[in-house]
């Protein structure tokens, strides 16, 4: 480590003033990517602004039809509040299988979110539930957020206050995860939304991404036969010693399928 300044604001518009100073400086939610980093000089920022104190990024509200979830608000909250378990349980139990308890006891849903690590869970959710992400500056389409590996839409500053979750009419999340670190080799969320249906894949990819054909099958009958036949290519894929490329395309209607039957089921 190294010396830095730390500020921990009470209010949003206190941090964003505090990252917007001079120098090289981040906002730290959790710390499940940042501390590492920090550790290995991965990232050397003048100034860290804890997001821990602000209480209006905590919490979660279920509307009629829509769930708030504050961006602060921990992975251990989202997977035990019995009113979001209601009305999204995929996004509940998506939640309830991130990392270990230590993960989900300080990882948020923001940080999750704004990281955008290829392996993370939210941004499946996110992208397949058609959310919306709320920042201190506008308001954020899923389609329009994730740009790439470790990349979104976020400009310099900007922070993440709220997501806001459409609830479906049926959707299920189902991962063949790292058995070390627990991310997502490849993972599927599937959603029947007002909207139609959509499949987002983590974990296979640079970025999370929707898989059109898989859609247009599963609009025609959601039924998890329906993609019997269907394939993705293993160009541009992830490889690494826990898989190939090729491996992760054959993970992916596999696991596509036994979500559209996690969702019929539930």
């Amino acid at each position: 480590m190294y010396p830095f300044e730390y500020q921990k604001p009470a209010d949003v518009k206190s941090a964003v003033q505090a990252v917007s100073g001079s120098g090289e400086n981040k906002y730290i939610a959790g710390g499940m990517t940042l501390l590492p980093t920090l550790k290995l000089r991965l990232a050397r920022p003048d100034r860290l602004v804890d997001l821990a104190g602000i209480a209006d990024l905590v919490g979660i509200r279920v509307e009629r039809d829509h769930v708030s979830v504050g961006a602060m608000t921990r992975h251990a909250d989202v997977a035990s509040s019995a009113e979001l378990r209601s009305a999204i349980p995929a996004l509940a139990a998506l939640a309830g299988g991130i990392g270990d308890p230590l993960v989900r006891n300080r990882g948020t849903m923001g940080g999750s979110v704004a990281n955008n690590d290829p392996a993370a869970d939210y941004p499946a959710a996110v992208l397949a539930l058609g959310a919306t992400i709320v920042t201190d500056r506008r308001e954020i389409a899923a389609d329009a957020f994730f740009t790439g590996m470790f990349s979104t839409a976020l400009e310099a500053g900007e922070l993440i206050t709220r997501i806001r979750f459409p609830i479906p009419k049926r959707a299920a999340y189902v991962k063949f995860p790292n058995p070390a670190s627990r991310y997502a080799m490849v993972g599927v969320f599937v959603a029947e939304t007002t909207g139609g249906i959509r499949v987002a894949v983590t974990g296979a990819g640079a970025c999370v991404y929707r898989i059109a054909a898989f859609e247009a099958a599963l609009a025609k009958r959601f039924a998890p036969e329906s993609l019997d036949g269907l394939s993705v290519p293993s160009d541009g894929l992830n490889q690494d010693l826990h898989g190939s490329a090729e491996y992760r395309a054959s993970l992916v209607p596999v696991i596509a399928k036994r979500a559209v039957a996690a969702a019929l089921a539930g």
